[in-house]
């Protein structure tokens, strides 16, 4: 793993969702929020057929190559292979970490989510280079499946179990991302509150200078 893409170094994650994102395309609000500042996007589509997902992940793939930062893929360990992204995000209830560590060629990115320190002592375990860690807050409109919101107390005990890098997602805008940071996360992943602004680069890069100055680990 390059030392530009490592999740240590992330701070801002912005995941696409076209359910949020007011008509513009995965591609269209990736390419924002880079101009923004994200460190890292994630491609995420549960709904699109295989095939269209291959193209826009190949396109997405070279946007992120171009600009430098890492491209991740939600749940697809197929898509992911096949454009040559630099890592794989599996939930709870998608394929075990463990098969896919075994499946995914040495130094791909794996992102496991989590919600109990348990769930992440597991992932630390299976290989995982770094946990999503939440809902943190509520977040509308993104995730039909999320769990009830626990707030940043939720991530001390992950804290304080797991040494891989947190992320911390859910319901997380401007007005509480220093507080999810000082808790201990390590960075935050952003959809509605970046990928459903008026104006997505703005959005991001707003949020970038918030974590650029807001204390927590890492600090």
């Amino acid at each position: 793993m390059s030392a530009d893409i490592r999740p240590e170094a992330w701070r801002l994650y912005v995941v696409t969702d076209e359910k949020v994102s007011r008509g513009r395309s995965h591609l269209e609000v990736a390419e924002k929020a880079i101009r923004g500042g994200a460190d890292v996007i994630q491609y995420r589509d549960k709904s699109s057929p295989s095939g269209e997902l291959y193209r826009i992940a190949l396109a997405m793939r070279k946007l992120t190559r171009d600009a430098g930062i890492p491209l991740i893929i939600n749940d697809r360990l197929d898509i992911a292979l096949a454009v040559g992204a630099d890592g794989l995000h599996v939930g709870q209830d998608d394929m075990p970490a463990s098969v896919s560590r075994r499946l995914l060629p040495p130094g791909m990115i794996l992102g496991v989510s989590t919600e109990l320190p348990e769930e992440a002592l597991r992932a630390e375990k299976d290989g995982a280079d770094y946990i999503g860690v939440g809902p943190i807050f509520e977040a509308r409109g993104t995730k039909a499946d999320a769990g009830s919101p626990k707030g940043p107390g939720m991530i001390a005990p992950i804290r304080a179990v797991c040494r891989l890098p947190i992320v911390a997602i859910g319901g997380i805008k401007s007005g509480n991302a220093r507080s999810v940071l000082e808790a201990g996360a390590d960075a935050v992943a952003v959809i509605s509150d970046i990928v459903g602004a008026d104006d997505i680069e703005q959005a991001a890069r707003g949020m970038k200078e918030l974590l650029k100055t807001t204390g927590g680990r890492r600090s």
